[in-house]
């Protein structure tokens, strides 16, 4: 095992997390330029393409436990390195919160649990008020999507060198569709690092954004497989996102 692989795993997580959570936090309501929903969505997309050809071909620039579980069911990544992963990813998805907490406290009466933080919720706490069914719903959908995407990004026959765009630009859209539902997870890191600082309601939501997006990942990934008719026990592709 190459630790080097795990640690470009925290790195490329912490990245998502700190860029793309801090665009929601730092950047979506600034006055007068505020990116709004359309910034934070292509911020999350850009935080994937430019690890992904950063690191893709050290780790297979997975930053997040749902592709890297998906990835695993599809038959593109073996089961033994699944939980270091994990590990890694979520280490760097809190480090990620953290640098960006100890920023967004450089302004005078900030407080994470006031604001959100970019934490991801259902209910009262959907941004859109959408209910648990709703959440629930559209994290295991978003996720299946994205699992079909980068599998399909990263198949053997697919164009080379252009894998990052593509899941980058999905992650856009997938972020454009759902931010109003649930303020948009499919990675279970991505919830994780922003929860423990809010704490409290977002803690006790976080399940959702474990459960859904691990299934989802599941979903479209075997189902890429049965689409794609690839051969059961060939990994392939993964050097490429």
């Amino acid at each position: 095992m190459d630790p080097r692989k795990y640690f470009a795993e925290a790195i490329g997580t912490f990245w998502l997390v700190f860029a793309g959570c801090g665009a929601a936090v730092l950047a979506a309501g600034f006055p007068n330029v505020g990116i709004g929903l359309l910034g934070v969505s292509l911020a999350f997309g850009l935080t994937v393409v430019t690890m992904a050809y950063a690191i893709g071909h050290v780790s297979g620039c997975h930053l997040n436990p749902a592709v890297t579980l998906g990835l695993a069911a599809g038959g593109r990544f073996p089961w033994r390195e699944v939980l270091p992963y994990w590990l890694f990813q979520v280490v760097g998805g809190v480090a990620g919160a953290a640098v960006l907490y100890l920023v967004a406290n450089g302004v005078d009466g900030f407080s994470a649990s006031a604001s959100g933080f970019a934490a991801n919720g259902y209910g009262d706490h959907s941004p859109g008020g959408y209910s648990l069914v709703a959440g629930l719903t559209i994290e295991i959908v978003m996720t299946a999507v994205f699992l079909f995407i980068i599998m399909g990004a990263t198949h053997g026959k697919a164009p080379a060198g252009f894998a990052p765009l593509a899941i980058g630009l999905g992650l856009t859209l997938i972020h454009l569709v759902s931010i109003p539902v649930t303020n948009t997870s499919v990675n279970p890191a991505r919830s994780t690092g922003p929860a423990l600082f809010v704490g409290d309601w977002a803690l006790s939501q976080l399940w959702l954004f474990w459960l859904a997006p691990l299934v989802g990942g599941i979903i479209g990934a075997v189902v890429y497989r049965w689409v794609s008719n690839e051969p059961r026990g060939e990994v392939i592709g993964t050097d490429r996102a």
